[in-house]
């Protein structure tokens, strides 16, 4: 059963955060307890891809195809129509995969809790179900083989964007020998190795009550979430013999500079994309991200800050890269800056542009009213709630996944008076600023320059691997085969 191991109340959200957990399987439920009438639910799983076959992105869309309970096509999108819910969805992050739902009824959370979890944790998985949402074969009208397939199709989409291969290039070498090296999404070259029986393996691997996460928010009866919890899922597993964590990445001796490919659209078949960026920490620690938050508003907020006015004014390029500051979905933290439009082999100068930038503010200090106003403007930051079509208590949630994906502590995310207390006593240090930025970036030797090379070529070298592998399983196929397909 599960037990209350910890709980605060934290004012400016108007929640009570409550940590249970399972006496068996250790197994959390992050409870945000709310005077609200929106109720909200969501299970999370540690997905931890090890390819780029996007088995955890196919396996969030088969499992909402049919499970043990509601054994038909698509429980998911009957109850949207059905069901008096204010929002029902998936995610598929690079490492985790979420199952949310909000609603203001009691009725329909309890109808909606029951068909999320049996859908999560005992899904039919069909092999047709499969060939539908990942890939399959398909003979045209010249009877000729073609690869169809939901994720197939929309990562083939997704992937022909710049700022797709940019984000998944960088993190190819950013992050090695981690999960985030591979494209948790899908690389179409590679979704059409998965198999069924990879999916399913995957599934009874990450799919377990021991590698979940529980999370409701608002008005609910927390002895009957957990009742209905222990009859439906606990009680028909076992605990995991080992925790699943995934691994920081491999440290830089000494900063790497690489290379990648796109295809330009018509008038950008020069325009090269240069960023450089370093890994600054665990995403976690939420001191840590604050302080990384705090930088990236000195370096980048607006037009007079002095790395994004460097750039602005830089003849290097065109503008600024769309990778601009923090991204912290990651286990470690993300900070980039860099140029788009650029011409061939400037990338060298353009990080030295970065860097020279960097030396001058150590070296003549940063004005403090720029800390001033980007101490501000995170705080308001922060503290703002944006809405994005997403429930309240869903960005709470949201807002502590990183901890408890890592075993951290959500609570002290959700915190956000004691963690700025913390970063002003910090700030109030004389060189503090400065100090920071010498030693998270001049001296992280974990720093990666990537350039992302137009090349009108690259559709067309995809189609050929496409072409030449369906014609490689096209000799192989029986008159028996293709009636199958």
């Amino acid at each position: 059963m599960f037990e209350l191991k910890e709980s605060k109340e934290i004012e400016l959200l108007n929640v009570n955060a409550q940590i249970y957990q399972h006496s068996q399987f250790e197994t959390q439920h992050i409870h945000l307890d709310s005077p609200n009438d929106e109720k909200v639910f969501m299970v999370a799983f540690r997905t931890i891809p090890e390819d780029s076959t996007g088995v955890a992105h196919i396996l969030e869309h088969t499992s909402l195809c049919g499970s043990e309970k509601y054994p038909v096509r698509d429980p998911f999108f009957m109850m949207i129509r059905r069901s008096l819910n204010s929002f029902m969805n998936a995610f598929t992050s690079s490492d985790w995969t979420a199952y949310p739902f909000a609603t203001q009824n009691d009725k329909d959370f309890q109808n909606l809790l029951d068909v999320y979890v049996d859908s999560a944790f005992f899904p039919k998985l069909d092999p047709l179900d499969f060939s539908q949402e990942g890939h399959r074969l398909e003979l045209d009208s010249n009877q000729n083989l073609e690869i169809k397939g939901v994720v197939f199709n929309e990562m083939k989409g997704a992937m022909s964007s710049p700022t797709d291969q940019l984000w998944h290039g960088m993190s190819k070498h950013l992050f090695e020998e981690t999960t985030y090296h591979h494209n948790s999404g899908g690389d179409p070259e590679k979704i059409i190795d998965l198999t069924h029986e990879d999916l399913v393996a995957f599934h009874q691997k990450h799919y377990h009550p021991s590698n979940a996460t529980f999370f409701t928010f608002g008005n609910v009866v927390i002895d009957e979430i957990h009742d209905h919890l222990e009859r439906n899922v606990f009680d028909k597993f076992t605990p995991a013999s080992q925790k699943l964590v995934i691994q920081p990445a491999k440290i830089f001796t000494a900063p790497v500079s690489a290379q990648g490919t796109y295809q330009p659209l018509p008038g950008d078949e020069k325009n090269h994309h240069v960023v450089v960026s370093w890994l600054l920490g665990n995403s976690h620690e939420p001191l840590n991200l604050l302080e990384k938050y705090f930088m990236s508003n000195i370096l980048l907020d607006n037009s007079s800050s002095p790395l994004r006015k460097a750039l602005e004014q830089s003849d290097l390029g065109k503008s600024p890269s769309p990778f601009l500051g923090i991204e912290p979905s990651n286990k470690e933290i993300v900070f980039m800056a860099g140029l788009e439009g650029v011409a061939p082999n400037q990338a060298e100068n353009i990080e030295k542009l970065i860097l020279t930038t960097l030396q001058d503010l150590v070296k003549n200090g940063v004005p403090k009213e720029l800390i001033s106003s980007a101490l501000h403007q995170l705080e308001i930051g922060q503290r703002e709630i944006s809405g994005g079509g997403m429930p309240y208590g869903l960005q709470l949630m949201l807002g502590c996944m990183n901890a408890c994906i890592h075993y951290d502590d959500p609570i002290s995310m959700l915190d956000l008076d004691g963690n700025f207390t913390k970063l002003k006593e910090k700030i109030a240090k004389e060189g503090y600023i400065e100090s920071l930025i010498e030693s998270a970036l001049l001296a992280n030797s974990h720093r990666l320059t990537y350039e992302l090379k137009p090349d009108s070529s690259f559709n067309d070298n995809l189609e050929e691997y496409f072409s030449s592998t369906l014609k490689e399983k096209e000799e192989t196929l029986t008159d028996l085969d293709k009636n199958k397909i």
